[in-house]
């Protein structure tokens, strides 16, 4: 990494037999500024399962990377190819290869003296809006509480297929219904958690541990941390463009859920109903009255609310976590942090499986659209 060269953010892009990578590149020299330094580092990777031709397409991919670079980098913009091959089968994957681009971006930072650099994650099928730079980077230097940036997003279908075109644009859709309809339960981490749509302070990333080594969603295990204790931005105007593509790399993301689409014989997804969200949110509606109260009274208020959400919180030991939350909680916004703490995203999803199909069944995402457009805010 080039200690000589200051970058104000360091762009991380995993690369796993990707040979349109310098339709990225050139984007991302395209749409940066004389204003803003960028250090581009490109981890190149395969695994001790990866076939000797995908190696070797690795292998000249990083070579081709490294003449991409001597010939493009700027003053502004300087691209790093890193290559690493053998990552045990365990861990290897998407979330690894992030991992160690963005360990290796921190490093750097440390040795530059600038503990608040700026990592930004994107993917090596990606191109960006051309406010990109400028947007990520003004948001955290005009404003130092900020840790985490999330971007937006459209996908990219470049061959014309129209069963891929329609399955990407309901893809979007149900990331937007999720997001919406959790951000309506008054749940504080609503936000989507794309590995291509975010951008973190270094320092930040030090403090949750880093990005973990998921072979899959690395993205939302590690924005989920970083979500509970620091403050978001949203930058809705700002775009990461991704192709869109069927894939089986991951256990699930983008490219399995395009496949499930194409393959269900309706062509539709299902979603979870928004009833299920609305019991949710009764059980967030209360929540501050637990603050400070004795288990009676906690109890009382839990048997006014839908049988889903009682048998839930039986299920899952509440009642002993609100007197976590009271016994280290001297204000109630102490209170409502730890009672997502403890309520968090991962217990949102197990409470939503556990509702489906039991209590509630899963509705085609046009029908659910429909519905929570229609609620009364």
């Amino acid at each position: 990494m080039p200690v000589d060269f200051r970058a104000d953010a360091v762009v991380v892009i995993p690369c796993f037999n990707e040979p349109e990578l310098n339709l990225t590149l050139t984007d991302v020299l395209e749409k940066s500024t004389i204003e803003e330094k960028i250090l581009v580092v490109v981890v190149i990777n395969s695994s001790v399962l990866t076939s000797e031709s995908i190696v070797e397409k690795n292998r000249q991919t990083y070579l081709r990377t490294q003449e991409f670079a001597l010939v493009n980098s700027t003053p502004s913009v300087k691209i790093v190819p890193i290559i690493v091959e053998r990552l045990p089968r365990k861990h290897a994957g998407v979330g690894l290869a992030r991992k160690i681009g963005m360990d290796l971006a921190v490093d750097y930072f440390l040795r530059i003296d600038n503990p608040e650099g700026i990592l930004i994650s994107l993917d090596a099928d990606c191109t960006v809006s051309d406010n990109y730079f400028p947007t990520i980077i003004n948001a955290f230097k005009s404003d130092k509480k900020t840790s985490v940036a999330i971007l937006n997003f459209d996908h990219r279908v470049e061959d014309g297929d129209p069963l891929l075109e329609r399955a990407i644009r309901q893809y979007e859709s149900y990331i937007r219904y999720f997001e919406s309809v959790l951000k309506y339960t008054g749940f504080p981490y609503y936000y989507h958690t794309i590995g291509s749509a975010f951008a973190v302070r270094a320092d930040a990333y030090v403090q949750v541990g880093g990005m973990g080594r998921q072979q899959g969603g690395e993205d939302f295990y590690f924005l989920q941390k970083v979500f509970q204790m620091s403050q978001v931005k949203e930058l809705t105007d700002t775009f990461v463009f991704p192709m869109a593509r069927y894939s089986d790399r991951i256990p699930f993301g983008t490219g399995p859920a395009l496949r499930k689409i194409i393959d269900d014989i309706d062509k539709e997804m299902t979603v979870y109903s928004v009833d299920s969200f609305m019991a949710l949110k009764s059980l967030f509606d209360v929540k501050d009255s637990f603050f400070k109260q004795n288990e009676e009274f906690i109890q009382s208020m839990i048997s006014q609310l839908h049988p889903l959400i009682k048998d839930f919180l039986v299920e899952t030991i509440f009642i002993e976590e609100i007197n976590d939350c009271n016994a280290n909680s001297a204000t109630l916004t102490t209170f409502q942090k730890r009672f997502f703490h403890h309520f968090n995203a991962f217990k949102v999803i197990k409470y939503l499986n556990y509702a489906h199909p039991v209590y509630f069944e899963l509705q085609s995402l046009s029908s659910s659209l429909s519905r929570f457009s229609n609620i009364d805010w």
